[in-house]
């Protein structure tokens, strides 16, 4: 192992030895180099004759570039687009961040966490979070309403197993029981559980309320009070797009500083939430796992975290970090991203008005959906699979088939004036193969 390896797993362990051991083979053996990109930002600081280190190309006292990139850029300075930007990324768009964490999930308030670190987008968030956490045969508990994703990062590319439980009770509400089951399950067989929370959800497009939310963090500090280490990640893709009566903050402020046995992680990003998917830029953030201050633990994590970035993609994109920045110092952010929730609103509710006319009931029913990009019907006679192909075959409607029974409808990309006629079509094809 190497030594700056061992120093940051020290610096764990010193704090709190359960977080070490939550920690993969490969999360225990990671670390940053001290290498090119320290001894680079040593000389930005101190070369102020020639600075010969770090690889880009310059001329004119900055950056390198193609004049027919940068007068499509014009509005921004050349060093804010060409050169690499910092491996934990700007500081600027981490300081803002963590502004509007603050902002928007009063639980964090008086919370303690580490600076969220900038990953590319929320994928490349698990993904790490896989990398530093999951080993081969630890248990990955998830609703059975999951991102397919989730299967080839934690279980193809890790080794994880993923244990599903019911998402929904019969009466329509999340199913905290079935999660507490499977989750003391877990617990019982491994003593090391990582628990993932997408809300709003992909694909059901529900969140739960609070009490739901309460007994969820009931259930993770039960088992880590029966000795069990838990990491809890908070994927929270499609945030702050609540529509009705649900949670309307990151469970990620309930369940960091609570138990030394459950680490909290939080994954976000603009991509979803800012409407710029293909910016790519995501964060993720550490919780400490008490109210004392644990300033060692949480630098080691991000050194870690760090150590990843710069071993698999050196460092994340830094035109779009600069874009965001722009957009959350801009005085037209607040207003034009209520404009746009209330778009994504109307067309939640007018999709559920729509299903409630009992039109459709003899074909298909809906699963309880509240926020976020995505509902899902649940078909009465025919296969989700032959439905999507005779779909998009015959009227040229796409859509997601989940399992034989569930569609996953991506309301987000449908005109509140086209929702009617949507579900028309999909009634007729399920008409047309019965």
């Amino acid at each position: 192992m190497n030594p700056l390896a061992k120093e940051l797993n020290e610096l764990i362990a010193q704090t709190n030895p359960h977080v070490l051991d939550m920690l993969s083979d490969l999360g225990k053996n990671l670390f940053f180099p001290k290498g090119i990109l320290t001894q680079s930002a040593e000389a930005k600081e101190k070369a102020h004759k020639y600075n010969a280190t770090i690889g880009i190309a310059t001329e004119k006292g900055g950056p390198m570039y193609l004049e027919c990139i940068q007068r499509k850029l014009s509005a921004f300075d050349p060093k804010d687009i060409f050169p690499y930007a910092p491996p934990a990324g700007k500081p600027e768009l981490r300081k803002l961040w963590v502004e509007k964490m603050l902002r928007e999930n009063p639980s964090m308030q008086g919370r303690q966490f580490s600076n969220p670190v900038v990953t590319s987008a929320l994928t490349h968030g698990l993904s790490i979070v896989g990398d530093m956490f999951v080993g081969v045969g630890d248990h990955v508990v998830l609703p059975d309403m999951l991102w397919g994703n989730y299967n080839l990062t934690f279980g193809t590319c890790n080794g994880g197993i993923i244990k599903k439980h019911p998402t929904f009770t019969a009466q329509g509400g999340f199913n905290a029981d079935a999660f507490r089951a499977e989750l003391k399950k877990t617990a019982a067989e491994k003593g090391k559980a990582v628990v993932l929370l997408n809300f709003p959800n992909n694909p059901s497009g529900y969140t739960p309320t609070v009490a739901e939310g309460d007994a969820i963090v009931a259930a993770i500090l039960e088992v880590a009070d029966a000795g069990c280490n838990v990491v809890a990640v908070t994927d929270d893709a499609y945030f702050g797009l609540f529509y009705e009566d649900s949670m309307k903050e990151s469970l990620f402020g309930k369940l960091a500083n609570r138990h030394p046995r459950v680490l909290a992680v939080k994954l976000d990003g603009a991509t979803k939430e800012e409407y710029v998917w293909g910016f790519r830029t995501g964060f993720i953030t550490f919780g400490a796992t008490s109210t004392e201050p644990q300033p060692k633990m949480l630098e080691a994590l991000e050194k870690k975290t760090m150590g990843i970035i710069r071993a698999k993609i050196s460092n994340c994109p830094h035109p779009s970090q600069t874009f965001v920045i722009e957009a959350l110092q801009s005085p037209d952010f607040l207003p034009q991203k209520e404009e746009k929730y209330q778009v994504m609103k109307g067309r939640a509710l007018k999709v559920k008005a729509v299903l409630d006319s009992g039109k459709y009931n003899d074909a298909f029913t809906y699963y309880p959906f509240n926020s976020g990009y995505f509902m899902c019907l649940k078909l009465q006679t025919v296969d989700a699979e032959k439905l999507r192909v005779h779909l998009l075959d015959k009227y040229g409607v796409g859509a997601i088939s989940i399992n034989s029974t569930d569609l996953r409808i991506a309301f987000s990309c449908i005109a509140e004036e086209n929702i009617q006629e949507l579900f028309d079509i999909i009634y007729q094809g399920v008409k047309d193969l019965a």
